[in-house]
């Protein structure tokens, strides 16, 4: 676990989701979650620096301080009983969108891998807090992924590689609906009865990795 996270976070890292320290990712386990530490760039980030925490923040196991994030990520674990891993990004283009307090509307078929219609954005509220970890719930209610209002975006998976995955479609969705917005051009949205299709089309491919 302590090897696949410091992978994804460092693939994150590359693509440019995870600028100056921000970002942060984590796993469940049985006391609570293995998440990254605060303030450590990922490229010298190493197993050894991943801190697990319990529900309440109280440290389990390592030598740092835990993303400022914790919260978020505990209050996601108790919520969705069926995620195993947390993606939180700060992706460039999910999170120029974020900035707007605007959704991704249905205009593509990949919508649908976040779980629904849409990607929400998040209400507004300060990073690291528990209102933010309130306000992230409300936006994945029915959902695998969510804008965070002048923030970023978060991704939720059974596993750690289908969060990641997801996190990179959502970054993809927003980059695609910005660039259709900055050209005037104005996205035809998909229907009820499209997506209705889309989902049955899905089947498997569309339920949590």
């Amino acid at each position: 676990m302590q090897a696949e996270l410091i992978a994804a976070a460092q693939a994150l890292d590359a693509l440019g989701f995870m600028p100056s320290k921000s970002g942060n990712l984590s796993c469940r386990t049985e006391r609570g979650c293995l998440i990254t530490p605060a303030g450590l760039p990922y490229a010298e980030t190493g197993p050894e620096d991943l801190v697990e925490v319990a529900p309440d923040g109280s440290v389990l196991g390592g030598h740092r301080r835990p993303s400022s994030e914790w919260r978020l990520h505990m209050a996601i674990y108790a919520a969705r009983p069926e995620a195993g891993a947390v993606v939180h990004t700060h992706s460039p283009f999910a999170t120029a969108l974020s900035c707007a307090r605007q959704p991704i509307p249905p205009f593509h078929y990949m919508i649908a891998l976040a779980g629904g219609a849409d990607i929400r954005c998040s209400a507004y509220a300060t990073f690291g807090t528990a209102a933010l970890a309130e306000a992230t719930i409300a936006a994945l209610e029915g959902r695998r992924a969510a804008l965070l209002a002048n923030h970023g975006a978060v991704a939720i998976g059974k596993s750690l590689a289908g969060a990641q995955t997801l996190a990179m479609e959502v970054e993809n969705l927003a980059r695609q609906y910005l660039a259709l917005r900055a050209a005037g051009l104005p996205p035809v949205l998909l229907t009820e009865a499209e997506l209705r299709e889309v989902f049955a089309q899905f089947g498997d491919y569309g339920r949590l990795t």
